[in-house]
């Protein structure tokens, strides 16, 4: 088990590779990958932990289309991509995923049940100076120990086990980063499944505020806490208008 600054570093991660200023206004798309195998274009692999294995990712043909494979056992990591996206402009993200199954022992509200099976990330432009003292404190530190630029607000959906569609709540770690589970339990395992969140409506929910800039995102199938097995699948990320079909 990680200590609390550890994994909220472990978090916070991805962001610590976001170049500044960030030129790309979309994540390139995996089912225009010219070939299957190794990882896509514009994607870096993250591993906040050296201690745990890293999950296995990869571009796979599926159907017609290319997409990720994600192949955890008992391992944590995952791929990031850096952009920047104006919630303003266009508020909704779009992604399709499919899992194996969910995990049988997570449990997002205590430390050590902290695995999902699917997870996307959304890091935001966040002023680390509009944050409470304690907070600001914290997060300084982190950054300070562990040489990132961590972000200060950054949304996670998730495909949980357990918690019911529509929870939103503070990561057990930090609460810099809010869960927001957008599938859960078993009933669409093995199936794809298309999501469209409102990102700025999600962040009023989850911080009481508007959204900053999109920084970066990042997909991660985890189980380095469970010490399960389990296989996810990823296809193309958007960002839209509203009413953009």
């Amino acid at each position: 088990m990680m200590s609390w600054t550890y994994r909220l570093a472990a978090l916070m991660l991805p962001c610590a590779f976001l170049p500044t200023p960030v030129p790309a206004a979309e994540p390139p798309v995996f089912s225009e990958a010219l070939n299957a195998g190794g990882l896509p274009a514009g994607w870096l692999p993250f591993n906040p932990s050296p201690k745990a294995k890293p999950t296995r990712y990869a571009l796979v043909r599926d159907g017609n289309d290319i997409v990720v494979r994600a192949d955890a056992d008992d391992s944590m990591s995952g791929l990031i991509h850096p952009l920047r996206i104006n919630p303003a402009v266009t508020p909704l993200i779009q992604w399709r995923w499919r899992i194996e199954r969910p995990l049988k022992s997570a449990d997002m509200t205590t430390k050590a049940g902290d695995d999902y099976a699917a997870r996307l990330y959304v890091f935001f432009d966040y002023d680390i100076a509009r944050l409470p003292f304690v907070a600001r404190t914290k997060l300084k530190l982190a950054r300070a120990l562990y040489g990132m630029e961590a972000p200060a607000a950054a949304l996670n959906y998730v495909w949980d086990n357990r918690q019911p569609v529509g929870a939103i709540q503070a990561n057990t770690y930090t609460d810099r980063v809010r869960m927001i589970v957008v599938e859960s339990g078993a009933d669409k395992a093995g199936l794809w499944v298309t999501e469209t969140r409102d990102l700025a409506a999600d962040f009023r929910a989850a911080f009481g505020e508007e959204a900053p800039l999109v920084s970066g995102i990042a997909i991660a199938t985890d189980t380095d806490n469970t010490g399960e097995r389990v296989t996810a699948w990823y296809g193309d990320i958007r960002f839209l208008k509203r009413g953009q079909p």
